[in-house]
């Protein structure tokens, strides 16, 4: 593929940082970071956007963690047996872990969290609960999750953003929205909760009685809230803070911030997640009901224009519904290329007679609305009459909560393996008002729904493939939603930062092995 200047900066810096990190850790010193916008918990589990994974998984911490390949490593659980059956799955817990206020972290609090905790309140851990048909502490260090049926994934769920491990001993029989201790959080992490100045910065301090020996070098870290873009940006020229994660700087901002000194850059630490750009179209009613219609506005497109010059050349063009971080993907597809006459002919087969259809942008900076512009020009030039309708965050989840709307801008997760992060934007049984996080388009297909099911329980994961293969098949044909981009999200820090980004997740747990070579 071809590579633009910033990519190339992106991936030498990336090596060039890599062959830092060589030196030996230096203890001490408090990284400064961004976190934007401020989160509106701390509580993962119970709360599940961005901004809470990136501050809280610091603090807390799942069974296991996954490499930038996605391949499970121990975290709270040391070791692990599955069945030959695929319905087993056996955890060996370390026995030495704490929570922060000093109690021991055992098998009952995994049987909390996971059988009482996540099923109450975590819908992605819900997702994957529905295959479990039993968790058993059989002792105080050994937990055993039984399968009603064999689930391909079970082991990539584990993350702590995603199944979160929370202390019995503080929310058992309590109100878990309103117990004392979602002020300040308590988990087994390598920093711990210490300040949280609303608006300005929270902090958290390194856990001294961590169970990994010399871990974190850090003593502390610092997720300062500034609403503005132009001032993030600032803050990170004159020296404010270290670390800036993605997201929290304008796009066009990127280039100039790269070139600062004692600056590195990289794309990794997103795998797990693999965010997914996609163009939501309305199923229901409208142009957008018809298939031809939707694979018309996916040829009027210039994805790579938005590549190349709006996201400065980061991420992947995605050829359908599957990323290419996703497993089982599809390489044998006809790709929608730009291609404005082919997009003319479908419009005039299926008799598109210049109704106005409403284009809802993502309110998440100017990067997102220069994007909306785009694609509005893309597609008045094949004769589609679109009008943007512009909204703040609170009016966009609104909207598409309430299913009103043509065409909107959203990103979403693709958690590495497609039962767990593609499915639910196409099952129908994931049609379900109020949510601007699942089958929001509509889109119904019996066979699709059979494809997924059989896809997520076969075994061994071998006889998976042939499932999603179809599955690719028909999504491609029919166009659900438009396929925009794997976006490509850098993460920009200072080059004495090191080994910010060790994992699958990032800054998520990075701060766990980051030093500073001061």
């Amino acid at each position: 593929m071809r590579k633009t200047p910033l990519a190339l900066a992106v991936a030498t810096l990336a090596f060039t940082s890599a062959l830092a990190t060589a030196d030996e850790p230096k203890r001490g010193g408090v990284i400064d970071t961004i976190i934007q916008p401020e989160p509106p918990g701390l509580v993962l589990g119970m709360v599940q956007n961005d901004p809470t994974r990136k501050v809280a998984g610091n603090i807390y911490e799942g069974l296991l963690s996954y490499s930038t390949d996605l391949e499970p490593r121990p975290q709270l659980a040391e070791s692990w047996d599955v069945s030959d059956d695929g319905l087993v799955y056996t955890f060996h817990l370390r026995d030495d872990v704490r929570w922060h206020d000093g109690e021991a972290f055992t098998a009952e609090d995994v049987v909390f969290s996971a059988d009482i905790f996540h099923r109450e309140l975590n819908p992605s851990a819900r997702a994957v609960l529905q295959h479990v048909e039993s968790i058993e502490a059989t002792d105080d260090h050994t937990v055993v999750f039984t399968l009603a049926e064999p689930f391909g994934p079970f082991l990539l769920s584990f993350e702590a953003g995603t199944f979160t491990m929370v202390p019995k001993h503080i929310y058992e029989g309590t109100e878990f929205r309103d117990n004392e201790a979602n002020n300040h959080p308590i988990g087994t992490g390598p920093f711990k909760f210490d300040d949280w100045e609303r608006g300005t910065v929270i902090q958290l301090v390194r856990n001294d009685d961590y169970y990994e020996e010399g871990l974190p070098y850090l003593d502390g870290v610092n997720w300062h809230v500034i609403p503005d873009g132009a001032s993030r940006a600032v803050a990170y020229e004159n020296g404010t803070v270290d670390v800036l994660p993605n997201g929290t700087v304008e796009n066009f901002d990127i280039p100039r911030l790269t070139e600062m000194d004692n600056t590195c850059v990289t794309e990794e630490g997103h795998e797990y997640f693999s965010p997914f750009a996609m163009l939501w179209m309305n199923n229901r009613e409208g142009p957008t009901a018809d298939k031809r219609f939707r694979q018309a506005v996916m040829y009027a497109m210039d994805r790579e224009f938005a590549r190349d010059v709006l996201w400065n050349g980061l991420g992947q063009v995605p050829l359908s519904a599957f990323g290419s971080n996703a497993k089982f993907r599809h390489d044998g597809l006809e790709p929608y290329d730009h291609d404005p006459d082919r997009a003319r002919e479908l419009l005039d087969e299926m008799g598109y007679d210049g109704e106005e259809v409403r284009l809802l942008p993502l309110p998440y900076g100017e990067t997102w609305t220069r994007w909306a512009e785009a694609v509005q020009q893309n597609l008045r030039e094949v004769g589609i009459n679109v009008r943007t309708q512009s909204t703040d965050v609170g009016g966009w989840n609104q909207r598409l909560g309430d299913w009103d709307y043509d065409m909107a801008f959203t990103y979403l997760y693709q958690y590495g393996d497609p039962a767990l992060g593609i499915t639910r934007s196409y099952r129908s049984d994931n049609i379900e008002k109020g949510s601007p996080w699942n089958n929001v388009e509509g889109y119904e297909n019996e066979r699709i729904d059979e494809l997924f099911d059989q896809a997520a329980t076969a075994y061994p994961e071998e006889e998976r493939e042939a499932f999603y293969r179809e599955a690719q098949e028909i999504l491609h044909e029919d166009v659900p939603v438009g396929w925009l981009l794997e976006l490509g999200f850098p993460t920009i820090y200072r080059c004495d930062v090191k080994d910010l980004v060790t994992s699958g997740v990032g800054v998520n747990d990075g701060f766990r092995n980051a030093w500073l070579d001061r």
